[in-house]
């Protein structure tokens, strides 16, 4: 009796990645004859279906892998992870796998979201983003033995697959571009301290202050909703100092376009009296006043790469090879401003 074996079984007893198998059993014109043929005679030989209703029935296989976007990118606010989900679908072409997405309001509603996808949907494999430093999420799919790939690491449980866009350069270069055009008081407005990305943003902004022999400040340094209104709540609170920041490093751009509107309201001007650096090049960025000094956030090739690590997984290569961490760019506008007089800066 022919065992039954799945397009992961399949492509690993044949040494060929889950693409290269679908395209074959497709008859893609981007695959050889002979492959086509030794793909073809090995689904025959260990009992694959290339009927897709069959090889699920059969298999309790769904072919679908689940991504949750979760709160505070659920109400699609942030353009970042419509890019994001862009790169996912075109890792995908090419597979039999397709792409569904769920969302989660708040904690309670998200991990909801993912004993859907796993229990009752039986997702093959799950993604999501915006990784903490202690995250349910992560121990749930690895006590349930889950694939999945993340965008961003974590303190979490073993080693898993993941992309992350490094926030320590962008910490570390934002403020040392700070300290470059003369500034000395300079405030971090960060996102979300339970997000492992503001870990990594923290340490960046301590680590070029450091660099440049500045004393740490703890009362410049707050925490915001990943928000506009979070960024101005946050700048409106240092600017009220008694000793104000002359620059504002901020973990995201929705967070500095608020900082933005919190310089104004006092009567100055962002980018020359109070400079502004944000993170993720959001789309609004270059059409701000002045036109916002960001770091890059590369979205459709996170999502692409994401795909393609989740599929070496799968393919069976160790979690521990699949790990990205990329380091962004930063982007010059108009925002981080003129360098500062000395006695200004002081």
């Amino acid at each position: 009796m022919k065992r039954s074996i799945n397009i992961v079984g399949l492509a690993r007893h044949l040494g060929l990645s889950v693409s290269t198998v679908s395209k074959a059993l497709n008859a893609r014109s981007d695959v050889s004859e002979a492959t086509r043929k030794r793909v073809q005679e090995g689904a025959a030989a260990l009992g694959f279906s290339p009927d897709p209703a069959a090889r699920r029935l059969r298999r309790q296989t769904s072919e679908t892998i689940g991504f949750v976007l979760s709160a505070p990118q659920s109400n699609f606010v942030n353009p970042f992870f419509l890019d994001l989900l862009m790169g996912i679908e075109d890792g995908l072409e090419g597979t039999p796998f397709q792409l569904v997405m769920v969302t989660g309001r708040n904690p309670e509603a998200e991990m909801e979201s993912f004993r859907r996808l796993v229990e009752v949907q039986r997702v093959d494999a799950v993604m999501f983003g915006r990784t903490r430093r202690e995250d349910p999420r992560i121990a749930y799919l690895q006590g349930r033995g889950v694939p999945f790939v993340t965008l961003g690491r974590s303190e979490t449980g073993d080693p898993f697959p993941y992309v992350d866009i490094d926030r320590s350069v962008a910490g570390r270069d934002g403020t040392a571009r700070f300290v470059s055009l003369g500034h000395r008081r300079i405030g971090l407005i960060s996102t979300p301290g339970a997000l492992m990305m503001s870990k990594y943003l923290f340490q960046g902004y301590r680590a070029a202050l450091e660099a440049a022999h500045l004393p740490f400040d703890p009362d410049l340094v707050l925490e915001a909703e990943l928000a506009e209104k979070g960024g101005l709540d946050a700048a409106r609170r240092l600017l009220a100092l008694e000793q104000p920041p002359t620059a504002l490093m901020c973990g995201h751009d929705l967070i500095a376009t608020g900082a933005m509107q919190a310089i104004s309201e006092t009567g100055k001007r962002p980018g020359s009296d109070v400079a502004v650096i944000g993170c993720d090049d959001h789309p609004l960025g270059p059409y701000l006043r002045p036109p916002l000094t960001t770091f890059s956030a590369p979205a459709l090739e996170a999502g692409r790469r994401m795909a393609e690590l989740l599929f070496a997984h799968l393919d069976g290569a160790p979690a521990e090879t699949l790990q990205e961490v990329w380091a962004p760019e930063i982007i010059l506008r108009a925002s981080d401003g003129l360098p500062l007089d000395s006695g200004v800066a002081a």
